[in-house]
């Protein structure tokens, strides 16, 4: 894939100062006050900016420097607010930070698509609002106004949390205790920072690439362990049947009938399950198997419902059975005490997985339009929708005791861990 003309660079080493972390949003005000000031100047800035590009067909040289280093600055204040990156940042949207963002000279443009930016620029300020948070500039206060920077912040508040800020309010913890940000947590929030900045850049016209979604191009950093269970995208070839994407909804009806009677057996062999490892410290295989196929079956489901995957699912959640594949790594060993206050544990996993169920609904509804026009899943949404439905499995999968190994938050792919059932042959896909 060609690279993108705005790229996001990380040299963090994921150390962080305990004080500074304590004392983060009192260290953040100076940055939010400047913010402020820089995103009014911003706004008429890119106004004079689109009026150059339709004239003109190409970016002011000034003008493109100028907001290139706003959307650089606010990339560095929310690296350093939301703890993905450590050292205080500058004022100047200098190169150099940590959390750094690349962005090429000015290029030509096409002038219609300029003319409707703002427009073609909705969609991917949606999802920006559901991975860093709400998305308005107002120099008021009010709600509305002219998109200008990553959140709410800029005007002292946030109006919603993003999956960033939920992971950057666990992370603060994390730090705290451990002097360290986990290095799947920074590595999410880096991949929301560098879609917000590529989407403030195709509004700001500094740059006519669509913003691209997908959270494993450029290639993640790898996890620091491999996790027990993992999901795989690979089977599915993107092409989708306008006739079953529109009646998605509709034909999914049986599967949540199923799942919620399903859901009922897989509640008290979650029971028995936690009784099982807190007194032998390993999962017994029969209620291993039968977990592990409900939560087969349930992202088999989910990939369904929102486009992440086209052939209409099986009922038993058998390996090997569906194109998204989640491979689930046999019974082993685990620690008691960690059994034991399991569901306490999982507190945090379930608030990050609440975050990403809300970034899964923009992929099915973006994919449902783009699906129904092309015949396609657009590539980037289909990975993040595979990268939420892989940490809900995760986290399904620590929640139900079938591993004792976190959820991994990061958007790195790993090797499929080896599975103790045969897998069934993958039926055809449907055009």
């Amino acid at each position: 894939m060609e690279p993108h003309p705005i790229r996001l660079v990380v040299t963090d080493d994921l150390r962080r100062s305990r004080l500074t972390v304590f004392f983060r949003l009192l260290l953040l005000i100076p940055h939010a006050i400047w913010l402020l000031l820089w995103s009014i100047a911003a706004f008429f800035a890119s106004v004079a900016n689109w009026f150059v590009v339709l004239v003109t067909g190409k970016p002011s040289l000034d003008l493109h420097g100028f907001l290139s280093a706003f959307v650089r600055y606010s990339t560095h204040f929310y690296a350093y607010g939301l703890l993905a990156a450590n050292p205080y940042p500058g004022f100047t949207g200098s190169p150099g930070y940590p959390i750094d963002v690349q962005i090429d000279p000015p290029a030509s443009q096409g002038r219609l698509g300029a003319a409707f930016r703002l427009i073609l620029a909705v969609p991917p300020l949606i999802l920006t609002a559901v991975l860093i948070g709400t998305a308005t500039w107002n120099a008021t206060g009010e709600r509305g106004g002219y998109d200008a920077s990553y959140s709410a912040g800029s005007t002292g508040s946030f109006s919603a949390l993003g999956l960033a800020i939920v992971v950057a309010f666990l992370g603060w913890f994390a730090c705290l205790a451990q002097g360290r940000m986990p290095q799947g947590f920074r590595d999410l929030e880096a991949y929301s920072l560098r879609y917000a900045a590529q989407t403030y850049g195709y509004l700001f016209l500094l740059t006519d690439r669509y913003p691209n979604s997908d959270p494993s191009w450029p290639e993640p950093a790898p996890a620091p362990a491999p996790p027990a269970i993992t999901l795989h995208p690979d089977g599915d070839d993107l092409r989708r049947s306008r006739v079953s994407v529109f009646f998605r909804l509709l034909l999914t009806f049986p599967h949540f009938v199923w799942l919620l009677l399903w859901s009922v057996a897989a509640f008290f062999a979650a029971v028995l399950n936690w009784f099982a490892v807190v007194f032998t410290g390993r999962s017994p295989d029969a209620l291993h198997r039968f977990l592990a196929a409900y939560v087969r079956y349930d992202i088999h489901v989910f990939a369904y419902l929102f486009l992440v995957a086209n052939p209409f699912p099986g009922f038993t959640g058998a390996a090997g059975s569906y194109p998204v594949e989640v491979a689930i790594a046999p019974p082993e060993r685990q620690s008691r005490w960690t059994a034991a206050f399991r569901l306490l544990l999982a507190f945090p996993a379930l608030l990050v997985t609440s975050s990403f169920n809300s970034a899964l609904v923009l992929v099915g509804i973006g994919g449902w339009f783009a699906s129904l026009a092309t015949g396609r899943m657009p590539a980037g949404l289909r990975n993040l929708g595979a990268y939420a439905l892989r940490y809900a499995a995760q986290t399904d999968g620590y929640l139900f005791l079938l591993t004792g190994r976190y959820p991994y938050s990061g958007p790195a792919q790993l090797p499929a861990p080896p599975e103790d059932e045969p897998k069934e042959p993958l039926a055809p896909l449907a055009a």
